[in-house]
């Protein structure tokens, strides 16, 4: 990043970052004890330990955002309530049927928010946008998704048409609730035009969501 980059990027003192640890913070807690749910139905003990070991990653990643947001001097269960009913709805409206459909969701669902949120890091101070980034990585974990998700559908036609679908849903929903989130938060909506510009940076930011949400399904070979 430039030095005049820095310069015009947003100060860590703006309460759209405050908004921003909070729904990331939100988001982690509730991956978190949804695959720790998913980790006890998992049809194999590797998958037992897979699932469980990206749980921690989550509860890593929370861990990280609370105490970004501590050194903010913000509580962050008090930070994270105004997300609390999108996010729910979110998961609500795709509450997966199967084991493969929940492993989708994970590595597609987890995906869409990434490409969301670190394109708004590109607006950011270089430390703020480091803790984004870093609760954003992906991690080693979710090579074992892909491998469960190719076998499956590599001996199933069936299996591979009905994820295709449950993809494209995901992303339909995903940005259904992150339109939502902007429009109940202005804060945030001011993130995200810091970091495309206008409306139709944003038009154009959810075109490039898409195209990578195509990226991960051919990788998992939906």
């Amino acid at each position: 990043m430039s030095s005049d980059s820095v310069n015009s990027a947003v100060p860590p003192s703006d309460p759209g970052v405050t908004d921003l640890f909070a729904v990331l913070a939100y988001g982690e807690i509730s991956a978190f004890y949804r695959l720790a749910e998913e980790a006890e139905s998992a049809p194999s003990l590797r998958g037992k330990v897979a699932v469980a070991k990206m749980a921690a990653a989550e509860m890593g990643h929370f861990t990280t955002l609370e105490s970004a947001l501590a050194a903010r001097g913000v509580d962050v269960y008090d930070a994270m309530a105004p997300f609390v009913r999108a996010l729910d709805a979110y998961h609500s409206s795709t509450d997966p049927s199967t084991w493969l459909e929940s492993m989708v969701k994970f590595y597609v669902g987890d995906g869409i928010a990434a490409d969301f949120y670190n394109e708004i890091a590109g607006a950011l101070t270089p430390d703020v946008a480091a803790v984004v980034r870093d609760v954003l990585a992906e991690t080693s974990h979710s090579e074992f998704v892909v491998e469960e998700v190719r076998r499956a559908v590599e001996v199933s036609r069936s299996e591979r048409d009905r994820l295709t679908l449950w993809g494209r849903r995901l992303l339909g929903e995903a940005i259904t609730q992150a339109q939502y989130v902007m429009a109940q938060r202005d804060e945030l909506t001011d993130l995200v035009l810091a970091a495309t510009g206008d409306l139709n940076g944003i038009a154009a930011l959810f075109e490039r969501m898409q195209d990578s949400h195509a990226e991960r399904m051919a990788t998992l070979g939906i």
